[in-house]
């Protein structure tokens, strides 16, 4: 397997041009009953279109970018204190999300067949991550929370929203793909 050092110029273009795309994707907000952004459209968009092992880099240089506080997060926030709070676990969730996608499409192929069922289960482990890290913020700086109501709150109403996002994701970039390699 090829190692970082082993990156073209053009995948670093690539990788930087889908951490720039996650973070204008952050900053829109579509207003519903429960608003929500683009980021995860941005995050599965990265994966499908770049392939688990860069699309997975693009996913660190965005968390990365956000961790030393510029505002790439929604809302224009960054630094430890949007990481570290209670939604935080749901934007690190993106990496168990890209390291799940990532897996699946290195063992199994990038058919269809795969990569529908990797953005899935990806999704599943941010949703995960994202949940196991609330009730736990939550808890320790609020007073108990149920994992059910964490779900409830946080997972639910969302899930119709990232079911189309991930269907956009897949849809365009397959589409995409046949031009950037």
């Amino acid at each position: 397997m090829k190692n970082c050092a082993s990156l073209r110029t053009i995948d670093l273009c690539h990788i930087a041009l889908f951490a720039v795309l996650m973070t204008v994707c952050a900053w829109i907000s579509i207003p519903a009953p429960v608003p929500f952004t683009l980021q995860t459209f941005a995050v599965f968009a990265a994966l499908v279109t770049l392939g688990g092992r860069r699309g997975t880099l693009a996913v660190v240089v965005y968390l990365l970018l956000g961790a030393v506080g510029l505002p790439v997060f929604s809302g224009f926030r960054g630094g430890a204190a949007a990481l570290l709070g209670t939604t935080g676990g749901y934007i690190l969730g993106f990496l168990a999300a890209a390291l799940v996608y990532w897996l699946c499409t290195a063992r199994l192929g990038d058919g269809l067949r795969v990569v529908i069922p990797a953005c899935v289960l990806g999704l599943a482990a941010c949703y995960a991550f994202g949940t196991a890290w609330f009730v736990t913020v939550y808890t320790a700086h609020t007073g108990p929370m149920t994992v059910e109501a964490a779900l409830a709150a946080c997972v639910l109403p969302y899930l119709p929203f990232d079911a189309l996002k991930i269907g956009l994701a897949i849809g365009l970039s397959r589409r995409l793909r046949t031009h950037l390699h």
